[in-house]
């Protein structure tokens, strides 16, 4: 941001005349700063629907000098005349950090001047949307002083890009969300919502995953005929340019830059999809051509994208027959190479490799790419799967904890995995809350959040055509807000929260809704902390399925037999059913929580959320009505979970003991799994399509899977006999 002539700047404002009616403000503010200018467009709207009219003046002494009554100055410390003339002014900040920002009120005779004092332009933008959020909720006079600092450096989200039929994403074309988001892809008004909200709930960080990106992103030299002049999809052609293509691109990262969003392209390897067998390239690691090809096309993506902030591997999806070594040889040969081709070709642009840990050790991985990490221009940093495929677990997740060992002095950005909730409005505050604060911070950069087996474009799964098509992100707002919010600041409190939902669904009770909400939400990591599939293809919640040959099943359901012979989740002190079977028959009582006590948790999650709904008014919002249906939907599963769970615990017992008592008690607990489960299905698809074919699971059919849940009762009738 520009310096300011500011000399007598924030002496004046003791001397303003104040406004009576604060009907009128003037915002000042730096009119060339793009991340500003966003805040202060988010301030106008949010000073709008309090009646209040904003205006917008380029900040300087000599505007400031002629205004009267009620004043926002919003600018970055970087601007050092901007933060000496605030400090005389009594709106000193506090001690900030990148991306930090403070909000000071001061009052004279004359004049209310509202202070964002960011220490950077992010900063200033952040504080920005904090003032405009703190109006919408409580209005202007109530604002406070603050003080924020992020507490996760980068807080992203894994976005699995499908470019085209020929260059999809995870795991090849399949999966009706794929599918259906391709064109997605290529649609710049999404792109522009999207980052707009990835401001708002404070990401920083995109992090696009596709298997080979290259043919639909780069003209690669020596290779030029690989590039893609169209885009493929399930409904056609789309004619468009690798020129268009590259344009298209580069205005997304720097409408990304705009937002303070760093983009980056993440692949799997070793894949040549797309190539279509030109130049004899292949996926065989020993194949130089394709080894010559993925470094050059590395350099190329840097050098056509000057807004890329870096990219990331991973080492081993598609590596037949290597072993880590080698694995790691081939991945430096290409990506490290190449990035280091663009380095030197591009003095002073900096670039950061991600490396995902997959399957070598870290000190390994460093001792192999040395070179990167000499590097000034090059920020090396890991990536690790911090909770498999499902963060809706576990508040305690171990599976990192020899990696962290490893790690040494190194630094990790974790990759979080929501491949439990896709369809149904998620969001427990509390959850969210407790589970970033348990990410070990001490070698921590950040995370980026998302999923493999669902592409987050634009909704195809409700049935209403005034919701169908729009962004996932804002369909699913308050999940997507409360992993950005709270990984900016953990500390957001719950009242901050229910504030929010009450400005965005005032015909309700906020916090009714936000208690609904939360115990609904809740459903998720109860049963799956218990019934651990930590894999996406191992277990899929919302339709009680994962791959046939996991569920031991011809259909994939995970009848009474899986949920007995499953374990629970590592990082929970939950007792697998058999373990609680040979104590109870011993007469010994367990160490942890048994089943029947995660049965009484789900019950108290469920119905505390229908008892909560029962006095929630639906009001006329089409958007509130749909949020109440998830809630309600997500109860209904979490009470046939919890008789299911309790049925084949019984029907353990029954086995083991050959008591008809417990034999009675599994029937019954499964006769009423059914009922809710016939709830659940009626619920959900009365507003959701169904069936959807998922790319790691495959086809989730509720109504077919409903012969399999009548099926359980036929297995408890049968236990001990």
């Amino acid at each position: 941001m520009r310096h300011l002539n500011v000399v007598g700047l924030l002496a004046l404002a003791a001397t303003l005349v104040a406004s009576s009616a604060r009907a009128e403000v003037v915002i000042l503010a730096e009119p060339n700063a793009p991340q500003v200018s966003f805040a202060v467009q988010e301030l106008q709207a949010a000073l709008a629907e309090k009646h209040i009219e904003a205006s917008c003046k380029p900040l300087s002494a000599e505007a400031f000098a002629r205004l009267r009554g009620d004043i926002v100055v919003l600018g970055s410390c970087e601007d050092k005349a901007f933060k000496k003339q605030a400090e005389k002014c009594g709106a000193a900040p506090g001690e900030l950090k990148p991306e930090g920002f403070s909000i000071r009120k001061t009052e004279g005779d004359q004049a209310t001047v509202y202070w964002v004092l960011g220490a950077d332009e992010a900063g200033a933008m952040y504080g920005g949307l904090e003032l405009a959020e703190q109006v919408r909720c409580n209005g202007l006079e109530a604002v406070v002083d603050t003080d924020q600092n992020p507490y996760m450096a980068l807080r992203g989200i894994k976005f699995n890009c499908p470019l085209d039929e020929r260059t999809p994403t995870y795991h090849a074309h399949t999966g009706d969300s794929q599918r259906k988001n391709v064109a997605v892809m290529w649609d710049f008004d999404f792109w522009k919502a999207y980052i707009d909200d990835m401001a708002r709930y404070r990401y920083n960080y995109l992090s696009l995953w596709n298997l080979h990106p290259f043919p639909s992103m780069v003209r690669v030299p020596g290779y030029e005929d690989v590039a893609l002049d169209d885009v493929q999809t399930v409904d056609g052609t789309i004619k468009m340019s690798m020129d268009e293509k590259i344009d298209f691109w580069r205005k997304v990262m720097r409408y990304a830059k705009d937002r303070n969003v760093d983009v980056y392209i993440v692949t799997w390897n070793i894949f040549v999809l797309g190539t279509e067998g030109k130049h004899g390239l292949t996926d065989k690691p020993d194949n130089k051509t394709t080894i010559d090809y993925f470094r050059k096309s590395v350099k190329q993506l840097f050098l056509t994208y000057p807004d890329l902030a870096g990219i990331g591997i991973t080492s081993g999806e598609n590596m037949r027959g290597m072993n880590a070594a080698q694995k790691e040889d081939w991945v430096f040969a290409t990506y490290g190479q190449g990035v280091l081709d663009a380095a030197e070709a591009l003095p002073g642009r900096k670039i950061t490799f991600i490396h995902r840990q997959h399957q070598t050790g870290a000190q390994q991985i460093a001792q192999r790419f040395q070179p990167l990490f000499k590097h000034p221009d090059i920020d090396f940093i890991f990536s690790f799967k911090y909770a498999q495929a499902h963060c809706f677990s576990a508040i305690h997740q171990p599976f990192c904890e020899d990696f962290v060992k490893d790690l040494g002095d190194l630094k990790t950005i974790w990759t979080l995995r929501n491949d439990s909730n896709y369809y149904f409005r998620w969001g427990s505050a509390d959850f969210v809350r407790r589970f970033i604060a348990h990410i070990p911070y001490d070698v921590s950069r950040g995370y980026y959040y998302g999923s493999d087996g669902w592409v987050w474009g634009r909704d195809f799964v409700d049935r209403s055509p005034n919701r169908r098509g729009m962004l996932d992100m804002q369909k699913h707002w308050y999940h997507w807000m409360l992993f950005g919010r709270l990984g900016y600041n953990p500390k957001l409190g719950n009242d901050r929260l229910i504030a929010v939902l009450a400005s965005r669904f005032p015909e309700t009770d906020a916090e009714k809704l936000f208690t609904a909400w939360h115990e609904a939400s809740m459903i998720y990591p109860v049963t799956t902390g218990f019934h651990w599939g930590e894999y996406d293809f191992q277990w899929y919640i919302e339709g009680c399925v994962s791959r046939p040959s996991y569920a031991h099943t011809k259909s994939g359901f995970h009848d009474v037999n899986r949920f007995i012979n499953l374990p629970p989740h590592p990082g929970t002190d939950n007792i697998g059913i058999p373990e609680y079977v040979e104590a109870t028959v011993e007469g010994k009582k367990p160490d942890g929580t048994t089943p029947l006590q995660v049965v009484e948790k789900l019950h108290g999650h469920a119905d505390k959320a229908l008892a909560a709904l029962e006095d929630l008014p639906r009001g006329q919002d089409p958007e509130l009505g749909a949020t109440l249906d998830d809630i309600r939907t997500m109860a209904y599963l979490g009470k046939y979970y919890a008789h299911k769970i309790a049925g084949s615990t019984y029907v353990a017992l029954a086995r083991e003991t050959k008591n008809a008592e417990d034999r009675n008690k599994a029937v019954a607990e499964l006769t009423k799994a059914a009922e809710w489960w016939d709830r659940y299905v009626a619920s959900a698809s009365s507003r959701y399509v169904n069936p959807i074919e998922l790319n790691r699971v495959g086809v989730v059919d509720w109504q077919a899977l409903t012969k399999e849940v009548y099926n359980d009762i036929d297995i408890a009738r049968e236990a001990g006999k």
